[in-house]
């Protein structure tokens, strides 16, 4: 049998879409796409931080476009998925990485905070599964990435309800895994542990510390993990090589 590594596990000709992917894993995992052939769909808030990495691509040589969008406005999954189908033709890897995390103790979660985290985190994935799931169906390929938390297996008091919703976000993942189990569309879960991105930079420049003691006991690496470290993991469930693999989480904590 012969293998074709770049066949096996490049993404040219796929269009992607990265969520999220305007800063920390989200750019780096958009990157990584791009750099493997993929026309990739950088997503922000703001389109201005969207087209920053959108250049950082073009400028290594890759494709790529901006689009913006308030993943908390109900409607805005299915508006992102469907203006990048118009624009490709056909959508055929999306990594659900948009996410938001409020820390608190549940008694004092405030119903803003609660409701801001189950509209990004949870009604956006819907919406975003009910509307490209049927196209990848219909053309017997796809792939969706979903971008968890160690949290969803592991909770902390301080982040109960962000990690119900990642829990519940993999549920779907795992639900619709085996419901399109048999049309060529595969769908997993990245559970990233403690990354060093801009969530954790408030730690780090108040106490640094106090952040390089917790960073020790955090994996059994010792160590913060790097948004570049995602990307790897993220290549594979995206590529041809994940044909067999589908409704999985993949641990990317140094060991917990």
């Amino acid at each position: 049998m012969s293998l074709d590594i770049n066949t096996i596990f490049g993404l040219s000709g796929r269009a992607a879409l990265v969520t999220g992917s305007s800063r920390g894993i989200g750019a780096a995992i958009a990157q990584g796409m791009a750099a493997a052939g993929a026309h990739v769909f950088v997503h922000g808030r703001a389109k201005t931080s969207a087209e920053n990495v959108t250049k950082l691509i073009k400028t290594a040589g890759g494709s790529a476009d901006s689009l913006a969008g308030d993943l908390a406005e109900i409607g805005s999954g299915r508006t992102l998925i469907n203006e990048c189908e118009r624009r490709t033709g056909g959508l055929d890897i999306l990594v659900i990485n948009a996410s938001v995390q409020v820390n608190s103790d549940l008694s004092k979660l405030s119903d803003d905070d609660l409701s801001w985290q189950i509209n990004v985190n949870l009604r956006s994935t819907i919406e975003m599964l009910q509307t490209c799931l049927p196209l990848m169906a219909n053309r017997r390929w796809g792939r969706v990435i979903s971008i968890g938390s160690i949290n969803q297996s592991h909770p902390k008091p301080i982040v109960t309800a962000y990690a119900a919703l990642k829990s519940a976000q993999h549920n779907l993942i795992q639900s619709q895994a085996r419901h399109y189990a048999q049309t060529g569309v595969v769908l997993n879960t990245l559970a990233p542990g403690l990354i060093d991105t801009d969530r954790n930079a408030d730690r780090k420049i108040n106490n640094p510390t106090a952040w390089l003691e917790y960073t020790k006991q955090a994996n059994w690496m010792g160590r913060v993990g790097k948004p570049d470290e995602m990307v790897g993991a993220a290549l594979f469930l995206a590529s041809k090589a994940s044909s067999f693999i589908t409704g999985e989480s993949i641990n990317l904590s140094g060991g917990y």
